[in-house]
């Protein structure tokens, strides 16, 4: 929504609009930031729906590289032709406030410095990139074969969001997926392709360390804060219920995708995620049970509607493998919208034209909306800053 939208919406529409678009970096922390708006002092952080984007530092294959695996996984390939622009963009003028970043471990750097599919080309396959030989977590989707991101380094993303949301400090709350990848491609041309490290104890104590590195605690909504006193964090969302948007105003959350052994790793020694940074996809009935990965609405029907009316913060997703941007079709979209999981997340939410004129958008155009399942006492109102 720009402001051009804005003022095609007549008067009383322009100016909820005008209100509900993001602040530019260009604004200063002035008297009226610290205003309280009262329309939110009832409403819950998960009482919204919010647009997300899947793969959030993705950019295309390229193109030689991508030739080559039609030859090789032609059914596999086309799920990748999709890009993202940079994560600070999205915030300001997609209105994204949920993004996922995948995460290798490189703790000595340099692990991915090197594209050793590029020799099939006769070039050097070493990157030249610096931020790829320096230590700590890399952001890419594939290694050797789908590594084009728009931050390379996992601190590089996490400092583009804090800056953003520093120079916009009462934009609504956002959250990050991380997935912890660690699974080795085949090499059928004996490529000597990089084998990732394994995501154990300490490489997921690294997640959280890298990411209060550049957050303090502060700005983060944190699992053992939603907790509480409860007994456990389960216990909190279902009874207590998430933080106030007041509250969740211009902080971050993060959650780890993961389940099976590194979900186990990092909820080991962390009942219900005391000391984490992380919330976990953590299936209902367990302590660390609050934020739940079903990605697909249509697989179960009303499932995911009784779960965020139980309390649970829910994300699906309305597209996949640029399935429905090739052939239009809204179904999943419009079920992920109507299902009431706060997060929406989609490769489209500007279309590929190339494919089809399918997107996806908050109805209304707006950043959030009331949740259509469990909005409790929130208005439109309650979204302004």
């Amino acid at each position: 929504m720009t402001l051009f939208h804005c003022k095609q919406l007549g008067f009383i529409g322009a100016m909820a609009c005008l209100l509900a678009l993001p602040f530019s970096s260009g604004c200063s922390n002035s008297s009226d930031d610290d205003q309280n708006n009262p329309a939110e002092d009832n409403v819950m952080m998960n009482q919204l729906q919010y647009l997300g984007t899947h793969n959030s530092y993705h950019l295309r294959v390229r193109e030689d590289i991508f030739d080559l695996l039609l030859v090789y996984i032609p059914d596999v390939a086309p799920t990748l032709e999709y890009a993202h622009i940079p994560l600070a963009e999205q915030f300001a003028t997609q209105g994204i406030r949920q993004i996922e970043l995948d995460v290798f471990h490189d703790p000595q750097g340099g692990l991915y410095a090197a594209h050793q599919a590029l020799t099939l080309f006769e070039e050097d396959p070493a990157s030249g990139i610096p931020a790829l030989s320096e230590p700590g977590l890399k952001v890419l989707h594939v290694q050797e074969v789908d590594y084009e991101t728009t931050c390379y380094r996992f601190i590089s993303c996490l400092q583009e969001i804090k800056q953003w949301s520093d120079a916009n400090p009462k934009h609504l709350p956002i959250m990050v997926l991380v997935e912890a990848k660690d699974e080795q491609i085949p090499d059928p041309l004996n490529l000597n392709f990089t084998i990732p490290l394994p995501f154990g104890s300490v490489a997921l104590d690294t997640i959280d360390a890298e990411i209060r590195s550049v957050f303090p605690d502060q700005q983060l909504i944190l699992p053992e804060t939603v907790r509480g006193d409860a007994v456990t964090l389960e216990l909190a969302v279902l009874t207590e219920g998430w933080p106030l948007l007041s509250k969740a105003r211009g902080k971050i959350l993060f959650a780890l995708d993961n389940g099976g052994e590194i979900l186990e790793r990092y909820i080991e020694g962390h009942p219900s995620l005391e000391g984490r940074v992380l919330f976990t996809n953590s299936p209902p009935g367990t302590p660390e049970a609050a934020f739940i990965k079903l990605n697909n609405p249509l697989s179960e029907p009303g499932v995911i509607e009784d779960l965020v009316r139980q309390g649970y913060m829910v994300r699906t997703r309305a597209d996949a493998d640029t399935v429905q941007a090739r052939s239009g079709d809204t179904t999943q979209r419009e079920a992920a919208l109507a299902s009431g999981a706060q997060y929406v997340s989609t490769d489209y939410p500007a279309a590929d034209v190339a494919f089809s004129a399918y997107q996806v958008t908050i109805p209304g155009d707006f950043i959030a909306r009331c949740n259509p399942v469990n909005s409790g006492e929130c208005t439109p109102a309650a979204l302004l800053p």
